[in-house]
């Protein structure tokens, strides 16, 4: 196969890498030994080293496997971005076990799946989580329920005192602050992180490799409940190792901590590199603009991971001209387009040249990249590092002209392993294509005559709502909890702001017509994370349906587009 954007590969780059033998604890073991004394993580002026940290994560290793963690057990890590998610998250591993990331704005009646479908017995969470965790345990039969949950509060790693540029923003302070009391877990024992911490645990030896699974994120999709990708250590450190070289990262390095790392982008371009080569993570717990701004000038943080929507806000911030951003060299990311505008002043101004990049839960972050040296923008970028990919006829497989718009094929080191417990949906994600292996994304788009990468659409039934992913029949199974509704269609509405946003049609129960728009979403809010939530309700007397009985939300789709318009 031709490879023209190979005319555009960056010099100081190899092709392809060699896949490291060794566990992504290693990486950790790796650079403590090199930087003892130097940060790792910094939360509110708050440092923690390389030897603090994989100090703390080697005794919260030993009290997981006291509590009876073993090798390939499945452990729920249920967070906010704080330093107790990165230690909890290599403790984890150093317990020769496996992460299940769990995104914290999920709701109890969410949640009970992350418990269920892992086989999880041990989850860690914060202390404001830790009563809808509970929750959600307690709802299952006792033998599917959580033996053990670790709690941490957020000021354990962190002074509450502080004040200036590197305190909290005022609007998290109860948030952040608060002592949350003790979470009762029906059937199983609650732990405070300071006991986990503390106790005197020696960890099992560590003996993972390579071809362990290390990571359990889950990915909604077209039908039916979140799936969980199987990820080894292989295919993270590909990643890992791939990200520094390509995003210039070196130990003197300082990243911006912002973007969840529950989320595959964050466990991977940003912890799993930023430990590779030993740099700093400054954290953030959630998105605020002056916070970010103020850390960037504090910290001289040279690399900034983010959403599109970030950078906008920032820019928008009336302190904007306060804030000193000529420390960063990386600025970048993915999970929606950047506004060529806003990628045009980006450069006219300060000379930074936005990375987008494209990559999804089950290619463990980037499976594409612009190159640092020559980006497009508005553009996925081109095939990472050992990664072949292809536009094909969705029907045929057959591979498109260049120009031409198909579904995105993907084979490489960062491609996960399969579905966990689905063989039949791992089945039909593969496909055989000039005797490899390739992953079918989904997603449709073309190539240029360069080789760069570009989406034109999307096969799957998804909503993009400020980079978050929202699966509609995900939404919809919810939604059929609640005692008003007969039927539910979800479809994505415009937003200036967020891109993409909710929107559920509906038709109400003959003994529930009184059942208002803001009855809907306020039990929405009760039982989905807020990003799921309907921004708008529509109520109809009846769902459009095919000859079979299939809701046709195409049609629905299209007449709001066209609304829109």
């Amino acid at each position: 196969m031709d490879r023209p954007h190979y005319k555009f590969w960056p010099a100081r780059l190899p092709k392809s890498i060699t896949v490291p033998a060794t566990s992504l604890w290693h990486n950790l073991a790796t650079s403590a030994a090199r930087y003892p004394d130097k940060p790792a993580l910094v939360f509110f002026g708050s440092v923690i080293t390389y030897r603090e940290f994989m100090a703390q994560a080697e005794r919260l290793a030993g009290t997981l496997y006291a509590l009876g963690v073993r090798r390939g057990d499945r452990v729920v890590l249920d967070m906010q971005n704080c330093p107790q998610l990165v230690i909890a998250h290599f403790a984890i591993l150093r317990a020769n076990a496996v992460v299940v990331p769990v995104n914290p704005m999920n709701r109890a009646e969410e949640l009970k799946h992350y418990i269920t479908d892992p086989d999880a017995k041990v989850a860690i969470t914060t202390g404001d989580l830790a009563p809808e965790l509970a929750k959600a345990s307690d709802a299952l039969p006792p033998a599917q329920r959580l033996a053990h949950v670790i709690v941490t509060q957020f000021t354990d790693t962190f002074d509450p005192a502080v004040e200036g540029d590197e305190a909290p923003a005022p609007a998290w302070r109860d948030w952040l602050l608060t002592q949350y009391p003790s979470a009762k877990l029906e059937g199983g024992q609650v732990m405070s992180w300071k006991e986990a911490v503390n106790a005197d645990h020696e960890a099992p030896p560590h003996v993972v490799g390579a071809n362990d699974m290390a990571l359990l994120p889950y990915t909604s999709g077209t039908t039916g409940l979140p799936k969980g990708c199987i990820h080894n250590h292989s295919s993270l450190n590909h990643n890992a190792f791939a990200s520094q070289l390509w995003g210039l990262g070196s130990s003197e390095g300082v990243m911006l901590a912002v973007v969840p790392m529950f989320h595959i982008t964050g466990t991977v371009s940003l912890m799993h590199t930023t430990i590779v080569f030993g740099g700093t993570m400054v954290i953030m717990p959630r998105w605020d603009r002056d916070v970010a701004g103020r850390l960037i000038s504090r910290w001289k943080v040279t690399s900034w991971t983010n959403i599109p929507t970030m950078v906008i806000d920032l820019l928008a911030s009336p302190n904007f001209a306060n804030y000193d951003l000529s420390s960063l060299v990386y600025i970048g990311g993915g999970g929606a387009a950047m506004p060529q505008a806003i990628a045009q002043r980006l450069l006219d101004s300060y000379g930074l040249k936005y990375q987008e990049g494209y990559g999804l839960t089950e290619t463990a972050a980037p499976s594409h990249a612009n190159p640092f040296e020559n980006p497009k923008q508005q553009c996925l970028g081109i095939p990472y590092m050992g990664t072949d990919s292809r536009v094909v006829d969705p029907d045929t497989l057959k591979e498109m002209p260049i120009g031409e718009s198909g579904e995105i094929i993907t084979h490489g080191p960062e491609v996960f392993q399969g579905y966990w417990k689905r063989p039949e949906a791992t089945a039909a994600a593969f496909v055989d294509f000039e005797g490899k292996r390739f992953f079918r994304t989904g997603d449709m788009g073309r190539m240029d005559e360069d080789g760069y990468f570009f989406m034109t659409d999307r096969l799957k039934r998804m909503i993009n709502a400020s980079g978050f992913k929202v699966w509609p029949a995900e939404v919809e199974l919810l939604m059929f909890k609640h005692p008003a509704i007969q039927e539910a269609c979800v479809i994505s509405t415009k937003d200036d702001y967020r891109g993409e946003s909710v929107k559920a049609v509906i038709v109400l129960r003959a003994t529930h017509k009184d059942t208002t728009e803001q009855e809907i979403i306020d039990w929405c809010r009760e039982n989905m994370a807020v990003y799921k939530i309907p921004r708008k309700v529509q109520f109809v007397d009846a769902l459009p349906k095919s000859g079979s009985g299939k809701v046709m939300w195409r049609l629905l789709q299209e007449a709001e587009s066209a609304v829109k318009a």
